[in-house]
């Protein structure tokens, strides 16, 4: 879960440019079960502003519609329900998505894996009354779990095994931020930040100030920042597990399950928080980074170049060597 807030802090005033004295807009919707906001700079004014906002609600309503495992007529919906039946037939945008999973999937050694739902179902934190899985349950579940598995050939995909199911979850809302930051641009837009559920993506820097600020929840004591950092033209996401966890029998268990071990990541990290290129390769970065822990989520960080990230753990802070050049408070 992201954890990132846009921080309250005014931002000392920088050089005014052709854009410095544009009202600041903000438009916000529901979408992708969260809450989305955009705020930007419209140099055209109202017409502008209208098509920008129209072409962005309209794009990730359509996003989430295709790709929410939560609507039932979504084509991963479709997909999921025919596990162990029938292959499904996909357009070129999805054999894109399955494509970038193949990717994500290497690139974090099995850490995201898109076919990981049937253990988090198992792990239900929202249940009223939650309780750990057995350990036969546990493997019945890793069973299931294998993004290898996938069958996949020219316009079709396939899940072999009843139960399997497919979940973008873990990188859907991150890849709608930067497409949003894009149709941004599109439109003329060279100023905006796009928050979706508190991961983001800065494009330009907010009028009359040198870059946007972000505040850094602290995951002590959440719902206040615990600082904050100054960014310009790149992506920050963050990963927990301290809002969304429970207590059974005295031990804390958190949402974000390792689908190598099929358990709830229990290595003493909190949060951690990536600043990278693209608000998906920030989101990608920290889930892995605070599923490996210290050290080697920060080893993991610091490989990608111009990537930086901080770690918080029940103890300390650790930090790649670049993070400080982004902290402002």
């Amino acid at each position: 879960m992201a954890v990132i807030a846009q921080s309250r802090r005014p931002p000392p005033p920088a050089p005014t440019g052709a854009n410095a004295h544009l009202p600041l807009r903000k438009l916000g919707f529901p979408a992708l079960g969260t809450s989305c906001t955009v705020q930007y700079a419209a140099p055209g004014g109202d017409p502008q502003a209208a098509a920008f906002e129209r072409a962005v609600v309209a794009w990730v309503g359509a996003f989430e519609a295709k790709y929410s495992r939560f609507r039932p007529d979504s084509l991963i919906s479709r997909i999921n329900a025919a596990a162990g039946r029938d292959w499904i037939e996909v357009d070129a945008e999805m054999e894109g998505m399955l494509k970038l999973c193949d990717t994500l999937h290497f690139m974090t050694q099995g850490v995201l894996d898109p076919t990981t739902l049937p253990l988090i179902q198992l792990w239900n934190y929202k249940s009223d009354a939650p309780r750990v899985p057995a350990p036969a349950e546990i493997a019945a579940a890793r069973e299931l779990v294998g993004w290898k598995k996938l069958q996949r050939t020219a316009g079709k995909v396939f899940l072999p095994t009843p139960g399997m199911a497919l979940d973008f979850g873990g990188f859907g809302q991150e890849y709608a931020v930067d497409l949003a930051a894009q149709i941004a641009t599109d439109h003329g837009i060279t100023n905006a930040l796009v928050d979706f559920g508190h991961d983001l993506r800065a494009v330009g820097t907010p009028p009359d100030r040198p870059a946007w600020h972000i505040g850094l929840e602290d995951p002590r004591r959440p719902a206040e920042t615990a600082g904050s950092i100054a960014v310009i033209g790149k992506g920050v996401a963050s990963s927990g597990d301290y809002i969304r966890r429970w207590i059974v029998a005295g031990k804390r268990y958190g949402h974000i399950i390792d689908p190598r071990t099929g358990w709830p990541v229990a290595n003493g990290c909190l949060q951690a928080t990536v600043v990278a290129a693209s608000c998906l390769q920030a989101g990608v970065l920290s889930t892995t980074a605070f599923v490996l822990g210290v050290p080697k989520g920060i080893e993991f960080i610091q490989a990608c170049p111009g990537a930086e990230g901080l770690l918080v753990t029940e103890h300390a802070r650790a930090q790649t060597r670049g993070f400080f050049n982004y902290v402002v408070s």
